[in-house]
């Protein structure tokens, strides 16, 4: 069986892609079998549902979303061979930027959207930068300049990626992943797999439902910010900034330098 990873923030469009997509290659008589890992609540099962497609969600809860993932996907994938699908595709709701979902020897798809700001490409992390595959979507509600700014930054975090603009609405660029995906690599199990990127390190007094703030509670894994010392006060000169001395504010209708 065939598996794929697909990874993104909430609400970029990667089930609207995916569904279009499988329902692409069901046309071509390949059946696909989705799994979407969750936090708190999805409807995207019912949206699969809708369109044809065999799908189930996992809802990790109070529990770190990045390990559910790993801890299930032995059984993600079982339910997936399960249903005689041919192609097994994992979407997940981006997990927490820091790490990633991708598998080494499996096909990895990245999904993003032009409205996540100038900058989102070197904030999203592993999941983008080991990805194979960076879909784009909603780049009809920007300009070409912007699209072309945007693609630049995401070959900045990621050299090797092929990049796509890609529609769920429209089915823009629908055809071409459809023939991706039924090219994944073929995988006997995931069992023995590896991540592409380590998760991080999680095993503290928070991470036991603890509460309470402060030093005296935290346990385990605690790493600790180094803040830079704060400038010493000079109430002399905070007197006569607010007075209106030099890099002071100015009254109303005044400009120029005081005599």
């Amino acid at each position: 069986m065939r598996l794929v990873t697909v990874a993104g923030p909430p609400s970029c469009g990667k089930t609207a892609v995916l569904s279009r997509a499988c329902g692409l290659l069901a046309a071509r008589g390949v059946r696909t079998a989705v799994i979407k890992f969750d936090c708190l609540q999805t409807r995207d099962a019912d949206a699969y549902a809708a369109a044809g497609i065999t799908a189930v969600a996992a809802l990790s809860g109070g529990l770190c979303p990045d390990h559910f993932f790993a801890t299930n996907l032995e059984e993600a994938w079982d339910w997936a061979a399960g249903t005689g699908a041919e192609c097994c595709v994992i979407e997940t709701a981006g997990l927490c930027n820091r790490c990633s979902p991708h598998l080494r020897g499996a096909l990895a798809l990245c999904v993003v959207d032009n409205l996540m700001g100038i900058d989102a490409p070197e904030k999203i992390g592993p999941m983008l930068r080991l990805a194979d595959m960076v879909l784009v979507t909603k780049g009809d509600l920007v300009s070409q300049a912007e699209r072309e700014v945007y693609r630049h930054r995401i070959r900045q975090m990621n050299g090797r990626a092929l990049i796509r603009h890609i529609n769920g609405l429209t089915g823009q660029g629908c055809q071409e992943l459809a023939t991706v995906l039924s090219r994944a690599p073929d995988i006997a199990t995931v069992t023995d797999m590896r991540l592409r990127f380590a998760m991080p390190a999680a095993v503290c007094s928070y991470c036991l439902s603890e509460t309470r703030i402060g030093a005296r509670y935290q346990k385990g894994n605690v790493r600790k910010a180094e803040f830079a010392p704060v400038p010493a006060r000079d109430p002399e000169g905070e007197a006569a900034y607010a007075a209106g001395g030099p890099g002071g504010p100015r009254e109303p209708g005044v400009s120029g330098e005081r005599p």
